[in-house]
């Protein structure tokens, strides 16, 4: 027998190497969407998990960077205290160690400069240097970032109109991509423990 007979002799006989069934149509219009469904169903949902796991990192590392930022601001606010206490032992006088941080009112936190800036209205966004290595308020910076960061600073215990002990507070607001806009939040409580000239 030629390999033309044998292939023929499958076919009417619905055994061989070709089965095409008992109709030899092939496939119907629904067999093909089911198998359509599934192969979508197969790939749709392993994208779906990737787009979340991307979305789950950016917002992890932006809720991190939060957290520095704002911990940094609380580095610096003590620094300007202890630069404080370093110019009275070297003899310059000053009003009180915590010269410098406002009391009571929202302000800026620049660490590039050590500076502390009271708002007016609402704390402007954090920039980035042209290298986005950088978080500071320099106005000449390209990149506004996707964090705001406002320090405030209120007396918790004073002697005689002196502040004795001030508790510092730092809130990083930021949104990641469309959710909402998140805020983290930490304080530390900074004492004058050295006597100065008040």
């Amino acid at each position: 027998m030629t390999p033309y007979h044998l292939f023929t002799c499958g076919l009417k006989t619905g055994i061989g190497l070709l089965d095409v069934g008992k109709s030899g149509k092939g496939f119907t219009l629904i067999e093909t969407l089911v198998a359509i469904t599934i192969l979508t169903i197969s790939v749709v949902a392993p994208m779906t998990l990737v787009t979340r796991s991307l979305s789950t990192a950016y917002y992890s590392r932006d809720q991190i960077t939060a957290f520095h930022l704002a911990q940094e601001a609380i580095e610096t606010v003590r620094h300007v205290r202890d630069h404080n206490i370093l110019l009275t032992a070297r003899g310059t006088p000053t009003k009180n160690i915590f010269v410098g941080i406002p009391l009571n009112a929202s302000s800026t936190v620049d660490t590039i400069t050590n500076t502390i800036a009271q708002c007016s209205g609402a704390c402007p966004p954090l920039r980035t240097d042209s290298t986005r290595t950088f978080y500071g308020h320099n106005s000449s910076w390209p990149n506004i970032t996707l964090f705001t960061r406002t320090m405030r600073a209120a007396t918790v215990r004073s002697d005689a109109g002196v502040p004795q002990e001030i508790r510092i507070t730092v809130t990083v607001s930021w949104r990641t991509g469309s959710l909402q806009t998140r805020t983290i939040t930490i304080s530390e409580n900074l004492y004058r423990w050295v006597r100065d000239n008040t």
